[in-house]
C-alpha cells in the first residue's frame, strides 16, 4: 500500500515538474526570439518610446536583460524565479510604453488585443510562483529556483 502511494506522489511530482519545464521553455524561447531580433541593431525604437515617456534612454539597454539574459536563464533553469520577475517587469514596461492604447480593446478576431502580451506576463508570473522544478540545471532547490 505504501509503495503504490509513493509511486502516485512521485508521478504527480514528475508531472508538475514537466509542466514547469514546458512553461519555462515556451516562455523562454518566445521571449528570446524578440530579444534576438533586437540584437540586430541599437535599440532605437525602445529609446524613442522611453523618451516619449520621460524616462532615461539608457534604460533601453535593459531590454537585452529582459529579452535575452532572462529567457536564457529560464530555458536553462538557473535563477528561474528572478528571471521570471525580470520578464514580468519587462512586459509591464512593454505594455506601458507600446500598448497602453490597446489595453481595453478587442482584436479584429474578437480576442483581447493584448492577448500575447498578457500570456507572456501571466506565464512569467506563474513561473515566478512555481519555480523551475526538477528538470533544470539549477535543480528544484537551487538558488532562486
Amino acid at each position: 500500500m505504501a509503495t503504490s502511494t509513493l509511486r502516485a506522489v512521485d508521478a504527480q511530482t514528475s508531472s508538475a515538474d514537466t509542466g514547469r519545464l514546458v512553461l519555462r521553455l515556451v516562455l523562454g524561447v518566445l521571449i528570446l526570439l524578440h530579444g534576438i531580433a533586437k540584437l540586430q541593431g541599437p535599440p532605437d525604437f525602445v529609446v524613442g518610446m522611453l523618451g516619449k515617456a520621460g524616462l532615461p534612454p539608457v534604460l533601453a539597454y535593459a531590454v537585452y536583460i529582459g529579452e535575452v539574459l532572462a529567457p536564457v536563464l529560464l530555458i536553462l533553469g538557473l535563477w528561474t524565479r528572478a528571471a521570471a520577475i525580470v520578464i514580468v517587469v519587462n512586459m509591464i514596461f512593454a505594455i506601458y510604453l507600446v500598448h497602453m492604447g490597446d489595453l481595453f480593446k478587442l482584436g479584429k478576431q474578437g480576442g483581447y488585443a493584448l492577448e500575447l502580451q498578457a500570456m507572456y506576463l501571466f506565464t512569467a508570473i506563474a513561473i515566478a510562483f512555481l519555480g523551475a522544478g526538477r528538470y533544470s540545471l539549477g535543480g528544484r532547490f537551487g538558488p532562486m529556483n
